[in-house]
């Protein structure tokens, strides 16, 4: 079935899904993103129209593939790049948790993907080119750390045996902005281009590319460089870059890119909080073959689709019952998970959780299930069954950024009554600015959200819903908290620095679009 309206709406994958990198196989396109301090690794997903993205799993799924343990937020998995050849999948990336690149491959997007081929290559960003003479070449970021100018390096790789082929040569310093990163070359029109990022994944970001007879280079820059970028321009897409291009097996060429989404707030300036996004924009060439994205650079919430046959856009899911042997891809844990933390066997139907002695302001693994925030106007919530009886022991429902900023609607227990409490942490200002007295074992807590405001409620046991604090958007924002992520929606529970002796049961998680 085929959609018959021509436009699409930007972004195509919403919520934190950054450095996105794509490949066509056949009629099929797959494409990952990111994932930084959250496990599973290098979340992957498919499409038949590089519009309409399904999740399909993760690159990294297992302990010896990613370790976090004790990783900073936005640390961790950098900034993959997805390559297919020779009928294997390669993704290629660096864990800077420990500062080190390698790839996985495997036969299937959807995995098992191999254990990690650890690589001799400093710096950052790595990324693979298959070119059509069957070498392999694996071009990078240097000059963040240790005595080598910063710029663009590639050497020749033999990917059977991860072995260099070559020295390690610097092919491209940018246009003179800052932090040029996120290489990928490619072969097109019987010319070597070199696509990278620069200005910083903020609001000057943009996208430079630069062409050569020679994978090595010289490169001549693109006098109409950038050829994509949002910087001081009014828009409600800001901070564009960190592009990838594929060729649609038409002839026509896409890139696939992050930016981000502020929401204006009064008197304070622009402030995102869901993180860095994946937009699309179709590669226009000039007559003497250079490229250009987008409308002159520039994207569009709606843009139109050129020769894409749209397919049909999927319902969104808005209930999870809990009700399989294993989590939905949608959702991740803080670092790598501890086994006897969660289980949805336990009780089938229901996700269990127990409360250890690492709370969400600690740089660990807490007992945390999270998924995206994927949409300004929602509603979140879940039906918790807990009954705390110690001092501290609470389980709930928490919008978080990292450790430092966060909020948490949960059942605890204070002062020796059990009670529902709302509680803020903004830097190294904490506080529990509502409680009351609630004895009930089950309850229904959410939060609504708008583009400026998190709404926290909770439900009678009739049925009504109790309004119980408010937090503005803002000050989860990267702008405040920093970083590189955006919101989850976690299920949690904490022992406050101890075990927790009864465990926390969620019954369902929905997720409504408003």
């Amino acid at each position: 079935m085929k959609d018959t309206n021509r436009a699409y709406k930007n972004p195509v994958i919403p919520g934190f899904h950054p450095d996105p990198s794509v490949c066509r196989v056949g009629s099929d396109f797959y494409l990952v993103t990111s994932s930084f301090q959250y496990f599973p690794g290098v979340p992957i997903f498919h499409s038949r129209d590089l519009v309409h993205w399904e999740q399909v799993g993760h690159c990294l799924t297992r302990r010896s593939q990613l370790d976090l343990e004790e990783c900073k937020s936005s640390l961790g998995i950098f900034a993959p790049t997805l390559r297919y050849a020779n009928g294997r999948f390669y993704m290629i990336t660096t864990n800077t948790n420990r500062f080190k690149n390698f790839y996985v491959w495997a036969n299937q997007a959807d995995g098992p993907w191999s254990d990690p081929i650890w690589l001799d290559w400093p710096g950052i960003d790595p990324s693979l080119f298959f070119d059509e003479d069957g070498r392999v070449y694996i071009t990078g970021t240097g000059g963040f750390m240790g005595d080598e100018p910063l710029g663009i390096y590639q050497a020749e790789i033999d990917i059977e045996t991860c072995r260099m082929v070559t020295e390690r040569r610097f092919i491209w310093s940018g246009t003179g902005g800052k932090a040029p990163e996120g290489p990928h070359l490619y072969k097109i029109h019987g010319h070597y281009y070199l696509l990278i990022a620069e200005g910083g994944t903020e609001y000057g970001h943009m996208a430079c590319i630069a062409r050569s007879d020679n994978p090595y280079g010289p490169f001549e820059s693109n006098p109409a460089n950038p050829i994509l970028t949002h910087r001081s321009i009014e828009s409600p897409i800001q901070a564009t870059g960190h592009a990838d291009f594929v060729e649609d097996g038409n002839g026509n060429w896409w890139a696939v890119f992050l930016g981000i989404r502020p929401a204006p707030v009064m008197f304070a300036g622009l402030h995102h909080h869901m993180g860095r996004e994946t937009f699309l924009a179709q590669v226009n060439w000039s007559l003497d073959g250079w490229p250009l994205l987008g409308e002159s650079g520039k994207v569009l919430e709606r843009m139109n689709t050129g020769s894409l046959p749209l397919s049909a856009e999927q319902p969104w899911a808005e209930v999870d019952d809990f009700d399989n042997e294993t989590l939905d891809v949608c959702w991740n844990f803080l670092r790598n998970p501890r086994s006897q933390d969660w289980s949805l066997t336990e009780r089938p139907g229901w996700l269990t959780l127990r409360g250890s002695d690492i709370t969400l302001d600690a740089v660990g693994s807490p007992t945390f299930v999270g998924r995206r925030q994927q949409h300004f106007n929602c509603d979140v919530c879940t039906r918790l069954c807990f009954s705390p009886s110690a001092e501290g022991e609470e389980a709930g429902l928490t919008v978080f950024m990292n450790e430092r900023f966060h909020y948490e609607i949960a059942l605890t227990v204070r002062g020796g009554h059990r009670k529902i409490i709302f509680r803020r942490r903004i830097g190294s200002l904490w506080k529990v600015e509502l409680e009351a007295n609630y004895m009930s074992e089950e309850i229904v807590i959410g939060v609504q959200c708008d583009p400026t405001q998190y709404s926290f409620y909770y439900e009678q046991p009739n049925g009504d819903r109790q309004p119980f604090g408010a937090g503005e958007c803002s000050l989860l924002s990267t702008e405040v908290a920093g970083g590189f992520t955006g919101i989850f929606f976690g299920l949690y529970a904490a022992g406050n620095k101890k075990l927790c002796t009864v465990p926390a049961r969620f019954d369902w998680f929905r997720y409504s679009i408003h």
